[in-house]
């Protein structure tokens, strides 16, 4: 009787230890800390594929032929190859105004002539209404108010606030915002008969 007393005991002994060795098994191979690899390896798969970086808003402000300031205009990126622009000026003569981008950073009053011509890294014809057109920094026309005051939205993918785009804002002369005296017929050349600039300014990162 002693003898089968300790066989069994020995018997229970055993088929715990297996048990427990069968727990750890079952624990290691739960695939938990796979798991978090394998999430980590994924998540940084994502950020490499994706490789944009949207660019910082940009805000313009603009002045009239006496220098003094009469609005500004926000760029912002909306997605790659898309700028939101936003425009908000008072204290200019009511109607229809040709508003551009020209191809130089630089604003000097009374005519703004330092703006240079219409940006044009693609070397088209001016005017959406034209051939080949229109330049990058052709525009539509804006509307002034009788009190003087104009707020346009839009969006544009014309025009590009990443520094290595072919059309990007941020070339070495710099660029700046024009507005017209009068309106953009979309095909004279090389400006849209717009007339004279009435206010302008630099974009600047």
């Amino acid at each position: 009787m002693k003898k089968l007393w300790y066989g069994g005991m020995a018997s229970g002994l055993l088929a715990a230890v297996l048990a427990g060795c069968g727990g750890q098994d079952q624990g290691t191979d739960n695939g938990e800390t796979d798991t978090g690899t394998e999430d980590t390896e994924n998540t940084e798969t994502v950020q490499e594929d994706t490789g944009y970086n949207p660019a910082d808003d940009v805000i313009v402000e603009l002045e009239d032929v006496e220098g003094e300031p009469v609005g500004q205009a926000t760029l912002s990126e909306v997605d790659e190859g898309t700028v939101h622009v936003e425009l908000a000026v008072e204290n200019l003569p009511a109607g229809t105004h040709a508003f551009h981008v020209h191809e130089k950073g630089s604003c000097e009053a009374p005519d703004f002539e330092s703006a240079g011509g219409h940006y044009n890294p693609g070397d088209t014809e001016h005017g959406k209404d034209s051939e080949t057109g229109p330049h990058a920094g052709d525009f539509e026309n804006i509307e002034v108010d009788e009190d003087g005051t104009a707020n346009v939205e839009f969006d544009t993918d014309q025009i590009s606030l990443q520094q290595d785009a072919d059309n990007t804002l941020f070339t070495e002369e710099g660029t700046s915002l024009v507005i017209h005296a009068g309106e953009d017929d979309y095909s004279s050349q090389p400006s849209g008969d717009a007339g004279e600039r009435i206010a302008c300014g630099v974009i600047q990162q």
